[in-house]
């Protein structure tokens, strides 16, 4: 659950599929776009299915909710935008009605924050709390947002409300990510390797999110095998997971292995942060689909600016300093993206940004940020040593 506002939820996030001016094919037989191959998903199944029944009882507020929820389960998965639209449309008619109905104001507040509405959105999942003080997800939520946000203090606070509620495994993971970020990177992996080691009963899903984590605090560590070996437990689930495939693959990346991440991500073209990965592994082996990739990504990153769109300025960063060798538009992005989102990748690309644009001074809330939460990675504390010598500011 805290896992979608890690791109965070956010991680992330969903991705964005749109081109910068209409396209009319020339024939009916020309491929406009292919998608995904869902027609025997059971996920999709099963939200047509109940489609169908809200067709015949459209006032059931309880199958609009559901119906919502599964579409934004949906969206997490598989990096479709268009899943958070039909979960927006379902819950539209229940606006003057579900004042008083926890899930309302819970599913309301997953979509407010998928658009960075943030503040709408802590106040919509403190409704929900209000409707319903033993209700896990809000809380889970209003953390993983504090988190996106660097509010280390206050999403701590919220991961020890989580004790009482939820699975161990779950608590732990919410405690280590909070820790892992504010100078207690070992003894948080420790901890929550034990708990996962300890926790035969957990749910599959949270297994994989926890894995994924542990993958991460791995790579700061400078643990490579162990990194691998979270990353490639979490895939063995056999769950659809963006945000894993995503994390796999800039690990691999990292460790110079462009040729499995295409692998990877063969038919992932549709999600945004997906096909940054591709283009970036395309770039780095002279892929021959490498030009391809770079033109998608450049056509959404512009249609995106030009409707004001910012869901993906992180992602528009990295592609226009790693891909197309813009440093200044990079840094343009990065600096906009950090405004709203204090993630380590966030700090990252605003470094790597202001660095390649020879304006170190840029990155200074990004140095402070690293200072003052006493963040630990090797690669981060290396971008902050070239920052200061060329001016930042420690």
């Amino acid at each position: 659950m805290l896992k979608s506002l890690t791109l965070a939820i956010l991680f992330a996030l969903a991705c964005s599929q749109s081109s910068a001016a209409p396209f009319t094919p020339k024939s009916d037989s020309e491929v406009v776009e292919k998608l995904p191959a869902t027609a025997n998903d059971p996920s999709v199944r099963r939200v047509d299915s109940l489609r169908k029944q809200l067709a015949a009882r459209p006032n059931d507020a309880a199958l609009r909710l559901e119906i919502a929820q599964r579409y934004f389960d949906l969206a997490m998965a598989q990096g479709d935008p268009r899943y958070v639209g039909y979960a927006q449309a379902a819950i539209i008619p229940l606006a003057q009605t579900a004042a008083n109905n926890a899930d309302y104001w819970q599913i309301r507040g997953m979509l407010e924050q998928y658009s960075h509405d943030f503040p709408g959105a802590m106040k919509s999942l403190e409704k929900a709390s209000q409707l319903d003080p033993q209700a896990a997800n809000p809380i889970a939520w209003r953390a993983a947002i504090d988190m996106v946000q660097a509010q280390y203090a206050e999403a701590l606070a919220e991961c020890t409300k989580l004790v009482p509620l939820v699975h161990p495994l779950f608590a732990q993971g919410c405690t280590a990510y909070v820790q892992a970020n504010t100078g207690h990177l070992q003894a948080a992996y420790d901890a929550l390797n034990k708990e996962l080691n300890a926790a035969g009963d957990a749910a599959p899903g949270l297994v994989l999110w926890v894995q994924t984590r542990l993958g991460e605090m791995a790579i700061r560590l400078q643990k490579y095998p162990e990194a691998e070996a979270h990353y490639t437990s979490a895939l063995k689930l056999g769950i659809t997971d963006q945000y894993l495939l995503g994390a796999y693959s800039d690990f691999l990346l990292l460790q110079k292995r462009p040729a499995e991440v295409v692998k990877l991500l063969a038919d992932w073209e549709r999600s945004d942060i997906l096909l940054l990965r591709l283009a970036l592994a395309g770039k780095a082996m002279n892929h021959p689909k490498a030009a391809d990739w770079a033109r998608q990504l450049d056509d959404r990153f512009t249609a995106a600016l030009q409707r004001g769109d910012r869901l993906h300025e992180q992602e528009a960063a990295r592609f226009e300093l790693f891909v197309q060798g813009h440093p200044q538009k990079a840094l343009d992005y990065a600096v906009r993206n950090y405004g709203s989102q204090k993630e380590a990748r966030d700090a990252d690309i605003l470094m790597q940004a202001a660095l390649a644009a020879n304006q170190p001074k840029a990155a200074q809330p990004a140095l402070d940020w690293l200072r003052v939460n006493r963040y630990e990675d090797p690669a981060l504390a290396q971008l902050a040593d070239q920052l200061v010598a060329k001016g930042a500011t420690r």
